[in-house]
């Protein structure tokens, strides 16, 4: 009875052997791990970078350096905001852990934004706000950016992290 069960279930414990998760996860982590080398600027986000490092320089300030990675992980940022409704600083550890993993970051800020049309306007908000402000002003080397549009409400979602590169 036993052997009859043991060879019947034989063939299941296979397959789901081969198809377990394991290989999955594992090569998820591995892309979570390798750097973004390509991402394409809108308008806006190539006005904001410009607005950014004219308003450092105008304080004496370094210019920052745009790396498409953390672009990328910005806009993995806002389509998550855009898929949920929310506007908010969610799983922030978990993209500062990448940065700094992948990149060699030794600090990570974020900025984020909702409903602005013009860069100009966003840009103005983040130096009204004292902690928005602190980070654009902050010790960092490189920066990202991404405005995301929701397609269904018009709505422009956006994202601004900082890095300083050990």
């Amino acid at each position: 009875m036993k052997a009859k069960m043991f060879r019947a279930l034989l063939p299941l414990a296979i397959v789901l052997t081969m198809v377990s998760c394991s290989s999955d996860s594992s090569e998820a982590s591995s892309t979570e791990n390798k750097v973004v080398t390509t991402y394409n600027y809108n308008d806006t986000e190539l006005r904001l970078v410009t607005l950014i490092n004219n308003y450092r320089a105008s304080i004496g300030l370094n210019t920052l350096e745009v790396i498409n990675h953390i672009s990328y992980k910005s806009q993995e940022h806002n389509i998550y905001m855009i898929d949920n409704a929310v506007v908010n600083h969610d799983y922030f550890q978990q993209r500062s852990n990448n940065l700094i993993q992948v990149l060699g970051a030794d600090r990570v800020g974020e900025n984020i934004a909702y409903n602005y049309q013009a860069a100009e306007s966003a840009m103005s908000a983040w130096l009204n706000s004292p902690a928005h402000k602190a980070n654009i002003e902050g010790n960092y080397t490189h920066l990202g950016i991404s405005v995301t549009v929701d397609e269904t409400t018009g709505k422009k979602y956006y994202t601004n992290m900082f890095i300083k590169k050990k």
